[in-house]
């Protein structure tokens, strides 16, 4: 019997470039050519309206079969909204309010190129924080990046935050090109896999795959068959690929039976 496989895929630099729509050509080789194969899933670090205006608004629960936001603390299957959790209530007002006014008065002394707004983003499962600010443009988040790559911005900024907040249990994940992301340990990319029941292989497809990215967890876990990828374009090469060894694992198994029928 052939094996049942769903891929599972990041969105930020993996379906589409970061913070941008998924290009008419990728879409049409995931719904027209991937899932005549296999099922196909979504999970990102952002809220459900982000992913939605990057993947196809409401459409979107149609040309996936599970839909996860928040690495799936907001989790949708064929549209139908499934259990959910809270870092607010995992944390409480008291501890939350002050890792927030940490964070902001760490941002206020730091001297970088440029800022702009937006720097707290409160999710229902994570916190996400911007040094520069979410408010930056494609090309402000490409410049403060390689700013970043080079004076260790966000990696300095988690150590602070793990030095001041040793107790809450929280995890520091880097994504992306300006933020870091926030939330209690399990509540990673790892987090959606409890949704998904019932595949023999769950394929997933990520480009922040090495420690300390959001996509690390999720790619390393014995739940997964993890494929590293580099962009979108790579992204499309490495499903060719697994496409073509599923079909030739599915003409041996033919060929075998039907071997074994004239025998």
């Amino acid at each position: 019997m052939s094996k049942k496989i769903i891929c599972l895929f990041d969105v930020d630099g993996t379906i589409t470039e970061p913070q941008q729509p998924i290009t008419p050509s990728v879409e049409k080789f995931l719904y027209e050519t991937v899932k005549k194969e296999f099922d196909i899933a979504v999970v990102g670090g952002s809220m459900l309206w982000k992913i939605q205006e990057q993947l196809g608004g409401e459409h979107i629960f149609e040309k996936y079969k599970y839909v996860f936001a928040e690495n799936g603390l907001v989790a949708f299957k064929h549209g139908n909204a499934l259990p959910s959790q809270s870092i607010q209530n995992m944390l409480g007002e008291d501890s939350l309010q002050d890792f927030i006014n940490f964070s902001l008065r760490y941002i206020s002394e730091l001297k970088l190129p440029f800022k702009r707004g937006t720097f707290i983003e409160f999710r229902k499962g994570i916190i996400n924080v911007s040094p520069v600010g979410r408010n930056c443009t494609k090309k402000e988040r490409e410049q403060f990046n390689e700013y970043d790559n080079e004076h260790h911005i966000r990696e300095k900024f988690i150590q602070a935050l793990k030095k001041e907040f040793p107790d809450l249990g929280l995890i520091y994940s880097i994504g992306g090109q300006i933020s870091f992301d926030v939330f209690p340990i399990g509540w990673d990319k790892t987090y959606c896999l409890r949704h998904i029941q019932g595949y023999d292989e769950i394929h997933f497809f990520g480009d922040k795959t090495i420690e300390g990215g959001n996509d690390y967890e999720i790619y390393e876990s014995d739940l997964t068959i993890g494929h590293r990828v580099t962009g979108p374009k790579d992204t499309v090469n490495q499903l060719n690929v697994l496409l073509t060894l599923v079909k030739e694992n599915r003409e041996k198994e033919q060929s075998n039976v039907s071997m074994q029928c004239v025998l």
